[in-house]
């Protein structure tokens, strides 16, 4: 899995750079495409540790760790910005001074829309991911060696400040660098929408990993109970992205009003029509399909598959959020899989990486053994 990491990696990383030198404004609207993505993955991560904490859940505990080392994503995404610092005037319209002297509503946003606020806040967002990070999993590795609940109970307190925070954090990100590429757009329900495919991704990635390893061995003990909760909850989370998607749009439909529904307009015509039904059958229609029976969440070949179709559903969902600010005409070529594909590398390369200097399974946690003996 290593040498698939570094030859991704590699493949994405000279890619990326020569889209920046080929086609400086479409390379930078695929790398927002990219840290987006990194960013579900890895904050995701972080929410699924505190959900298990603040719920009490047994049945995870045997395979948080993977998700503790996906969560480690989070030091990364700071690097995954920084072309795009030095690229805001090629996909951000608000900070072209021109453009927003001469326009009542851009000069409106400047307060909040603005280069040096606008960095401050993603500095702020990153550092607080970074904290929990290292808090989290502070814990929960010194767990291993002493073995005293004490480090659940505060990993606890930690999942309940962590909650709020993910909530703005992660509805402020999709604001900035969704919304913001079209600043004239309201939506006020767009947080709720990334937020939805971010669980998705996380979930995709955290699956992936722990059926390869149960299938490897290194986590022999999981039952089809455990497979059949992490198809659940992918399930679950195809089922609320649906509704927050049909809430967007019945809303805006309904309401009609010209500052919301340009932007579905732009998302049917010229082409993006066809990718819009495609976001639909591939974000909805096919996990729908293939997760509703009991018997399907419990297959771990069919779950390993659906955990890579989440992730290049949201990678789609992403690309029809984003490009069609860039070009009015569908636009397919090497650039797009660019970024992904270095983020993809980037993600196989810190899971190995983890994986080889720390345990599999966090042996210290006092509901391990209820964790490998659960039952529905």
């Amino acid at each position: 899995m290593t040498m698939l990491g570094w030859a991704l990696f590699a493949a994405g990383l000279v890619l990326t750079f020569a889209a920046y030198l080929v086609d400086h404004r479409h390379a930078a609207f695929n790398n927002v495409i990219g840290l987006l993505l990194l960013i579900s993955v890895a904050v995701g991560a972080l929410f699924l540790i505190a959900l298990e904490y603040l719920t009490g859940a047994v049945w995870s505990v045997p395979m948080r760790r993977i998700v503790e080392f996906i969560g480690g994503l989070v030091v990364l995404v700071p690097l995954l910005a920084i072309p795009l610092f030095f690229s805001l005037h090629q996909v951000f319209e608000w900070t072209h001074v021109n453009s927003v002297t001469q326009d009542r509503l851009l000069m409106a946003k400047a307060p909040y829309l603005n280069e040096y606020f606008f960095f401050a806040r993603f500095v702020v967002f990153a550092a607080l991911w970074i904290v929990f990070y290292r808090l989290f999993t502070r814990n929960s590795l010194r767990q291993d060696t002493v073995q005293e609940a004490t480090f659940t109970r505060r990993n606890v307190r930690l999942g309940a400040l962590f909650m709020p925070i993910f909530a703005i954090t992660i509805t402020f990100t999709a604001v900035d660098w969704i919304m913001s590429i079209e600043p004239h757009w309201f939506s006020t329900i767009l947080g709720v929408y990334y937020f939805s495919g971010t669980l998705l991704a996380a979930l995709g990635v955290a699956t992936y990993f722990i059926i390869t390893l149960h299938e490897n061995g290194s986590l022999p003990n999981l039952r089809r109970d455990h497979f059949y909760s992490l198809g659940a909850l992918m399930f679950v989370f195809t089922n609320f992205w649906a509704y927050i998607a049909f809430s967007q749009f019945m809303l805006t439909w309904y309401a009609n009003l010209p500052e919301e529904t340009f932007w579905f307009i732009k998302r049917w015509q010229n082409g993006w029509e066809y990718v819009s039904v495609l976001l639909i059958i591939v974000r909805f229609a096919v996990p729908y399909a293939v997760l509703l029976s009991q018997d399907a969440k419990m297959d771990p070949r069919r779950l390993k598959i659906m955990a890579i179709w989440m992730l290049v559903a949201h990678v789609l969902d992403l690309y029809w959020l984003t490009m069609p600010t860039f070009s009015s005409n569908v636009t397919i070529s090497w650039i797009e899989i660019s970024t992904p594909m270095l983020v993809a590398g980037v993600i196989i390369l810190m899971v190995s990486y983890k994986m080889k200097r720390h345990n599999l399974i966090p042996v210290g946690d006092p509901k391990l053994k209820r964790g490998w003996d659960f039952h529905l």
